[in-house]
């Protein structure tokens, strides 16, 4: 009985600390914060693209934009008062960055 007990008690510490270093991980993977879920970049700037006349250069941009912020204005244009940081990039130019 005493080894079922301590065979039980070595699974469930082991079980917490499983359960303890996937949550460490998954924490240092999120980078926009505690909390956030990630969006599907992808699809949000294939939509934000779809009508640009250059879509190739607009899903990178995009892309670049969504990464780094966690938001891709709704429509195919304008709508950047939505989504502060994504308005906020700008090129080392000085012109706006996302589409």
């Amino acid at each position: 009985m005493a080894i079922f007990r301590s065979t039980l008690v070595l699974l469930l510490i082991l079980f917490c600390l499983t359960t303890f270093e996937l949550h460490v991980h998954a924490a240092e993977d999120s980078q926009v914060g505690e909390g956030v879920v990630k969006i599907d970049c992808g699809g949000r700037c294939k939509g934000r693209c779809s009508k640009s006349s250059r879509p190739n250069l607009c899903l990178r941009a995009c892309n670049s934009c969504c990464y780094r912020c966690n938001c891709v204005p709704p429509g195919t244009a304008g709508n950047h008062h939505l989504c502060p940081c994504y308005a906020s990039i700008t090129t080392r130019g000085g012109r706006l960055k996302c589409p």
